[in-house]
């Protein structure tokens, strides 16, 4: 995978302010709050070639690139629209089958999904696993030709937006192995599968993406959706999860860069005893921490992303990223809250409705101190605490 241009970086930039001067942050609150998606947009995504950025280009895309799709999800996120969904399908949902899917299914599901025709959700957290993936009990067990899927996630954004599933399963208890990594396999799920319940969950996020909980009952999944070989697809899982991290981590910069911006011009223009509220070092001096924060979290977005393109160790760094990125948005949303004092709770300056989901960063997709664990074991060597 060729590493992204200078060029190419500033068309992908270009791209985004030209669409986003259309479909603004105001059209992406109004159908947030609507509870709709922001499908025109998507379009367009689609129509640019964006959706097929993580997509060979033997496949109808533009080539496997987490360095462009990071690009485009943070400049999305620098000017207040951030596409969650973008995340989960593009990058989730591609990537695992470019790398490990069969010639068949490269067929079948990669071009769909480069044009827009197709979605796909990723479901893999389950209410009483939490962050210990190892212990899901969502169970495919072998009946001829097919599995039969039981089970239930939670938390699986924008399900209801996606024609397919891709499903972390057990194939193999977690008890029935010496190795806990063992026996767990990916399958490809229709969301319109018999057997299939989709519950909308009850969160209080302003996003187009809705969240649900999704029960399985017997449901027939062909063998043939098996995605990379049975009870061996911890790779392919973590090559959905690495770039959900990186590519969160790049949204989380552009949500911070945007409050932070919003910050900025107030305080050039908010006068108070007589001078700008900028000219005092009491706001300054944290307005120029956070931004320097921020750059901090891109730049190790950008590197992880650079990581996962030329196939190298990039958990390291895209946990990193995640961290780094989840704090300094906060950081942001935080401080441009107090420079706008009570206006920053109001609907007119919209700076509340960016505080969930820079604090979303800090639990999800991977909560800090989950984070904190793995740079402890596997960067640091320390013996593992759990």
């Amino acid at each position: 995978m060729a590493t992204a241009t200078d060029g190419e970086i500033e068309l992908i930039r270009a791209f985004v302010r030209q669409l986003t001067s259309r479909y603004d942050r105001g059209y992406w609150v109004q159908r947030a709050e609507a509870g709709q998606d922001v499908e025109e947009m998507w379009q367009e995504l689609a129509a640019a070639g964006f959706l097929g950025v993580t997509v060979p280009e033997e496949y109808g895309g533009s080539g496997l690139s987490m360095q462009r799709l990071a690009v485009l999800m943070e400049e999305l996120g620098n000017h207040g629209v951030p596409l969650l969904f973008l995340v989960v399908s593009t990058a989730m949902g591609c990537i695992p089958i470019a790398k490990y899917g069969t010639e068949e299914q490269k067929r079948r599901y990669l071009p769909a999904m480069a044009e827009g025709r197709e979605r796909f959700c990723f479901a893999i957290t389950e209410p009483d696993a939490g962050s210990n993936s190892f212990r899901i009990k969502t169970r495919a067990r072998r009946d001829g030709d097919d599995y039969l899927l039981t089970g239930q996630k939670a938390f699986i954004s924008g399900a209801d937006r996606a024609q397919h599933m891709l499903v972390v399963v057990r194939t193999s208890p977690a008890d029935a192995v010496s190795d806990k990594r063992e026996g767990m396999s990916l399958l490809i799920v229709d969301t319109a599968a018999p057997g299939v319940t989709l519950n909308r969950m009850d969160t209080r996020l302003l996003m187009p993406e809705k969240q649900f909980e999704i029960f399985f009952d017997d449901v027939r999944v062909p063998r043939a959706n098996l995605v990379g070989e049975e009870g061996r697809g911890l790779r392919a899982i973590f090559d959905a999860l690495n770039p959900e991290r990186i590519v969160g981590a790049a949204m989380g910069v552009g949500i911070g860069r945007y409050a932070l911006s919003k910050a900025v011009e107030y305080a050039k223009t908010r006068r108070v005893f007589g001078v700008p509220i900028g000219a005092h070092q009491g706001l300054a001096h944290p307005m120029a921490e956070a931004r320097t924060h921020l750059e901090l979290a891109a730049l190790m977005a950008h590197h992880a992303a650079r990581v996962f393109d030329e196939g190298g160790e990039a958990g390291p760094y895209a946990n990193m990223a995640k961290f780094a990125a989840g704090e300094a948005a906060i950081e942001a949303v935080d401080l441009a809250m107090q420079v706008h004092g009570g206006s920053g709770f109001t609907g007119e300056v919209d700076l509340i409705t960016l505080w969930p989901v820079a604090r979303l960063l800090r639990t999800a997709p991977v909560s800090r101190e989950m984070i904190l664990n793995y740079i402890g074991e596997h960067v640091l060597g320390l013996p593992r605490s759990y």
